[in-house]
């Protein structure tokens, strides 16, 4: 059961980063140059809105996931950090995978 609870809460993470990278790129990438370039300021509102919501759900499921994994907090540090730069939680996938392949040997 505990196996089971860990690779979900790992798989929540990961999921919930990639959104949150996603967003982040979109904000970064197409809403603010609409914005600056072309004078359009609404999708920076809903971009901004959504990589937020999405933002906070990644530091819930990473504090939960610290909790069930007994990771420790430098390497929470670590993923909320890369969570801040942009392609940052693609970059740190990989290492949420092997993680959680571990778990399946």
């Amino acid at each position: 059961m505990k196996q089971h609870a860990i690779k979900a809460s790992i798989d929540r993470l990961r999921l919930i980063g990639k959104l949150e990278g996603l967003s982040f790129l979109a904000l970064i990438g197409v809403a603010m140059p609409l914005k600056y370039v072309k004078q359009i300021p609404e999708p920076v509102t809903y971009a901004g809105w959504a990589h937020g919501v999405l933002f906070v759900l990644f530091c819930a499921a990473l504090l939960h996931t610290l909790a069930v994994t007994k990771w420790s907090a430098m390497r929470g540090m670590f993923l909320f950090v890369a969570a801040l730069v942009p392609f940052g939680p693609f970059l740190v996938d990989g290492r949420l995978v092997k993680e959680r392949n571990k778990l399946d040997s």
